[in-house]
């Protein structure tokens, strides 16, 4: 079954119950000839007497302009657009919007005049994991007109336990894509530009000049410090969200004169002390917390009402439920939004490590590692072997080998008598990082027969036991 999805003006017109209407055909044509079969009034508004398309509209699929005679994939979203408006009416709102959104239209301080400007807004999500979920749900839900989404990466069954948007049904998917279709499924009237991409300095400031407002759901320094900078040189507000384990952050940057993200934290943490979700883990409702919270400040925002957090950090434990805040303000020699910048271009930030993913920097050599399948059939011919795992104890309630020594990479130092030097030693972590910075510790302490599982876990899972719980 595929979709069509009409203008809201021609929707409302045609007398369809929705903008999006299921329909069955093989090319554009087809598919659309079986939706007005099902509605008569529609007919005449798409086509000429010849039974030709009316120029005024815009066949549209996967971002590609058709033909009437186009094919189209099993499962297709067709989007038929006005080529003079794209299809959003937003001068006012139908009877259906005012159903829908009445218990807004009702608030004094919303209003019908409230409610067109949420729906004029444009909104952009830098993510569609943890954060991006409940901020886009309830964006949607609140009549947002256009929602843009940023996100590269795929649904993996470990993102469903917090990040709400997606389903079992989209697992592989592309998270944009995955989170269109339920945005779509809350809302078919609202419009979603979904970004299949990272933010780079290459696209940053098209994205964000492309809205009004942006929100951040990012899960790395680097893409944060851009995303921060590029909001500067836009005159961009930036609705800020952070997570870690338990804890939670919330602020609003560049609005009314005040601070950006760089005058609250000037420069990211050091790999050792940065916070990495994937080994310290996320209560799954943490996000929802926090995710409500931005979406709370985008909204105010657009309608002009409450206090916004500009210059106020909210902070929220999740174990105390307890809420605090901390003010701060602009930087005098802040290196983005101070008077003293007087360059408008992008700085590539450097890629953020965390303690689980940092490396250092000399190399160990080739000859230092073993595959997945070296190890396992030393396991199997009864070697000698001793095996450290250096991550955290926490990560191993996820997975191990069974045989494995647990000493965290942070208190090697101090417990290296725990380890025989005599006896051939292999290294273990989840993706290899922590692991090769533990076999240089060790082989500067005299161990002489120290490898290093490649790839870590990840690969172990990969090659050798595909049932292996991962994270």
């Amino acid at each position: 079954m595929s979709v069509v999805i009409f203008p809201e003006v021609l929707a409302r017109v045609a007398r369809l119950p929705a903008a999006r209407v299921e329909g069955q055909g093989r090319t554009v044509r087809e598919l659309v000839e079986d939706v007005c079969g099902r509605h008569a009034g529609l007919r005449e508004h798409l086509f000429y007497g010849n039974d030709q398309f009316k120029e005024h509209f815009l066949l549209t699929a996967g971002g590609e302009l058709l033909e009437a005679d186009s094919p189209l994939p099993g499962e297709a979203e067709l989007d038929i657009m006005l080529a003079t408006s794209g299809g959003l009416d937003c001068d006012e709102l139908s009877n259906d919007e005012v159903r829908r959104y009445v218990r807004h239209i009702t608030l004094p301080d919303v209003g019908r005049s409230g409610q067109l400007r949420l729906k004029n807004a444009r909104v952009l999500i830098i993510g569609t994991g943890g954060l991006g979920s409940p901020v886009s749900l309830y964006l949607a839900a609140a009549g947002i007109g256009t929602l843009g989404l940023v996100d590269f990466d795929r649904v993996e069954s470990s993102n469903l336990q917090r990040q709400v948007v997606h389903g079992t049904s989209t697992l592989g998917q592309a998270k944009v894509e995955s989170a269109r279709r339920r945005l779509h499924d809350l809302n078919p009237d609202i419009r979603i530009d979904a970004h299949d991409c990272a933010l780079t300095p290459d696209n940053a400031l098209q994205l964000v000049g492309d809205y009004d407002l942006v929100i951040d759901g990012t899960d790395n320094f680097a893409t944060r410090y851009l995303l921060n900078d590029a909001c500067v040189l836009l005159k961009r507000p930036l609705v800020y969200g952070a997570l870690h384990r338990f804890d939670g952050q919330v602020s609003l940057f560049n609005h009314q004169d005040g601070p950006c993200y760089r005058c609250l934290y000037p420069q990211s943490p050091p790999a050792e002390l940065a916070p990495n979700c994937n080994a310290g883990g996320v209560i799954g409702v943490l996000p929802g917390v926090v995710g409500l919270l931005q979406a709370t400040e985008a909204i105010k925002l657009i309608l002009g009402i409450g206090e916004p957090l500009v210059g106020r950090l909210m902070r929220f434990d999740a174990l105390a439920m307890r809420f605090a805040e901390v003010r701060f303000k602009r930087r005098a020699d802040c290196i983005t939004c101070s008077s003293a910048r007087t360059d408008r271009t992008l700085r590539a930030e450097p890629p953020v490590a965390c303690a689980a993913t940092a490396t250092g920097d000399a190399a160990l050599d080739d000859a230092r590692f073993v595959s997945p399948q070296q190890l396992q059939l030393s396991l199997a011919s009864g070697a000698d072997l001793q095996l450290l795992d250096v991550r955290e104890p926490n990560e191993l309630e996820v997975c191990r080998l069974p045989t494995a020594l647990n000493i965290p990479l942070g208190e090697l130092g101090e417990r290296l008598h725990e380890l025989d030097r005599v006896r051939p030693l292999c290294l273990i972590c989840y993706g290899g990082p922590r692991a090769e910075r533990a076999a240089r510790q060790l082989l500067e302490a005299g161990h002489i027969e120290v490898t290093v599982l490649r790839g870590g876990l990840k690969a172990w899972a990969r090659d050798v036991d595909p049932d292996m719980p991962l994270y």
